[in-house]
């Protein structure tokens, strides 16, 4: 008698739900009051899907690799290897194209880093390393980084997030990095969108803006 197969999950619905575990644990809560990693690699997925239309990146491995780039952020500098790693053991019990799962692991691999001085060379590993970074600029990064702050458990007045968002010195060799040209062009506005709201706050509460 021939062996019945096992149907292979549906890797749109597994790949988020490994995320969605990991994030959580991170936490060590299913809801807490703002899960960075979550909602990091929820908005890095959302560029990258973009990104891959606006490029002609493959779909289906930017997407995949955008819900896994973080998936081992316990492993610290190692993460990108581990999350290769993870994407090679895990894709295959879904029914992700097999053919495309090296260039997932690849491009998580890749990901790695602020800034680079040598650029990257396949496409969409620049789509993840793009919309990762993107992901780390402008209105999003100032409220990430808020939501960050309070629920880290050290103090967190305005002062200290406004303190805090400016040692972001790091967004210049950032924006010097982008790979294509639509997040070189998002990359831009993000920077000076996220300058201009930490010195308009600061008016504010300094009484500036009263003239």
């Amino acid at each position: 008698m021939a062996k019945k197969k096992t149907k292979k999950q549906d890797w749109r619905q597994a790949v988020p739900a490994a995320m969605r575990q990991a994030a959580e644990r991170r936490y060590g809560a299913a809801a807490p009051s703002f899960n960075y990693r979550w909602e990091h690699v929820t908005a890095v997925v959302t560029l990258a899907k973009r990104l891959a239309a606006l490029t002609g990146a493959d779909a289906e491995v930017v997407e995949a690799a955008a819900w896994l780039h973080d998936i081992r952020k316990e492993m610290k500098q190692a993460h990108p290897q581990e999350g290769a790693k993870f994407a090679r053991e895990f894709l295959p019990k879904t029914d992700f194209p097999k053919k495309k799962i090296e260039a997932v692991a690849q491009a998580i691999e890749q990901h790695m880093g602020l800034w680079r001085n040598e650029p990257l060379t396949n496409l969409e590993a620049q789509v993840l390393w793009d919309a990762d970074k993107l992901a780390k600029m402008g209105l999003t990064m100032a409220f990430h980084l808020t939501g960050w702050q309070l629920t880290g458990g050290k103090s967190a007045t305005l002062a200290d997030i406004i303190g805090h968002g400016r040692e972001a010195d790091w967004m210049l060799k950032t924006l010097a990095s982008f790979h294509t040209k639509p997040a070189r062009r998002a990359a831009k506005k993000r920077f000076k969108a996220y300058w201009k709201l930490w010195d308009k706050l600061e008016k504010e509460l300094n009484g500036r803006d009263l003239g």
